[in-house]
C-alpha cells in the first residue's frame, strides 16, 4: 500500500483524507505551517507544501481551503481562520442579515510536492448560508462554517446531516481535491 505524509494540525482534514484515500495510508504529521497572506488558495497550498517538505524531507501534501460568500464580494476568501477568530460565524451571519443572495462556496486546493515536482488538485462545493447556526459537533467537521453552510440541493447545514445524508451529499458533489489527488497518486510509480 502506498503512503503519503499529510502535514496539518487540522484533525478534521486528517479524518477526511483517511476516509477518502482508502488505498493510500495517510501519515499525519502535526506541524503548524505559516500561511502566506494571499487571496489565492493555490498559492497558499504551494507555500505550505514547500514548508511541509522542508520539515519531513519526503513527498508530502498540504491543503488550503477558502470560503467565498458572493454577496460579500467573496469575503472571507482564504482568510477563513482570521474571520472565525475575529467576527466568527455569528458575525458573518450578522453581515448577511437581510441579504437575499446567500450563495457561497468552499474552494480547496491540495498541493503535492516531492522535492522537485508540484501537482495541484482543486475542488469546490457550492451552497447557501443558513440564517442561523444549526447542527452538532462531528469528528469530520473541518470548520465552524459547517454550522451555517447548506450544501446545494440540501435544506440542512453540513453539521445537521446524518452519516447517511452526508454519504449521499458526498456521492452527489464534485470529487474533493483529496479524492482527485488519490486517483492520481494511485497510478504514479
Amino acid at each position: 500500500m502506498k503512503d503519503i505524509i499529510f502535514v496539518t494540525t487540522n484533525k478534521g482534514k486528517i479524518a477526511s483524507a483517511q476516509r477518502e484515500l482508502k488505498d493510500i495510508q495517510v501519515l499525519p504529521y502535526n506541524a503548524e505551517l505559516i500561511e502566506p497572506r494571499s487571496d489565492d488558495i493555490k498559492e497558499i497550498a504551494k507555500q505550505k507544501v514547500i514548508q511541509a517538505y522542508k520539515i519531513v524531507k519526503k513527498p508530502c501534501i498540504a491543503l488550503d481551503s477558502g470560503f467565498f460568500v458572493h454577496a460579500l464580494n467573496g469575503f472571507p476568501k482564504a482568510y477563513v481562520n482570521h474571520m472565525l477568530e475575529t467576527i466568527g460565524i455569528n458575525g458573518l451571519l450578522k453581515l448577511m442579515s437581510g441579504v437575499e443572495n446567500r450563495y457561497c462556496e468552499f474552494k480547496s486546493c491540495l498541493a503535492y510536492f516531492d522535492g522537485t515536482k508540484f501537482e495541484f488538485f482543486e475542488s469546490k462545493a457550492p451552497g447557501f448560508l443558513s440564517t442561523n447556526i444549526r447542527g452538532n459537533e462531528t469528528e469530520i467537521k473541518w470548520s465552524d462554517l459547517w454550522y451555517i453552510f447548506k450544501p446545494q440541493n440540501f435544506n440542512k447545514t453540513l453539521a445537521e446531516l446524518t452519516k447517511e445524508e452526508f454519504s449521499t451529499y458526498d456521492s452527489l458533489k464534485e470529487d474533493t481535491c483529496i479524492k482527485k489527488f488519490g486517483d492520481w497518486y494511485k497510478i504514479q510509480k
